[in-house]
């Protein structure tokens, strides 16, 4: 008896969590390289609509800020360092972003398309 209940409870989780497995998707992850005051790339096309994650380093010798107040984020990273950044879903258009330890260095800007 004591087989079939754990039998029955085996067979209502498998139920359960079907439906959800393989529905999470993957976050498309783009990279952005920050360099003593140089963005590469300068402008990064994402998918309008989608959620992402920027995978931001730090390849320079100073401290830098990955910084966009289009986006609302900001990130210190240490040299030689790698951060991750979660971006929400965007609208199509443009969204500026820089290195505020770099304040006289050009602007980057992700299009969203």
């Amino acid at each position: 008896m004591r087989n079939r209940h754990r039998l029955a409870l085996a067979a209502l989780l498998a139920l359960l969590v079907a439906p959800t497995a393989g529905k999470a998707e993957e976050q498309p992850v783009f990279k952005l390289e920050m360099a003593d005051g140089r963005l590469t790339p300068s402008q990064l096309s994402v998918p309008a609509g989608k959620p992402f994650k920027l995978q931001v380093t730090n390849a320079g010798t100073a401290t830098a800020e990955f910084e966009s107040k289009d986006l609302h984020k900001e990130k210190v990273i240490a040299p030689r360092a790698t951060a991750v950044v979660s971006i929400k879903a965007l609208a199509a258009g443009r969204y500026d972003y820089f290195d505020e330890m770099q304040p006289k260095a050009p602007a980057g800007v992700i299009v969203a398309e």
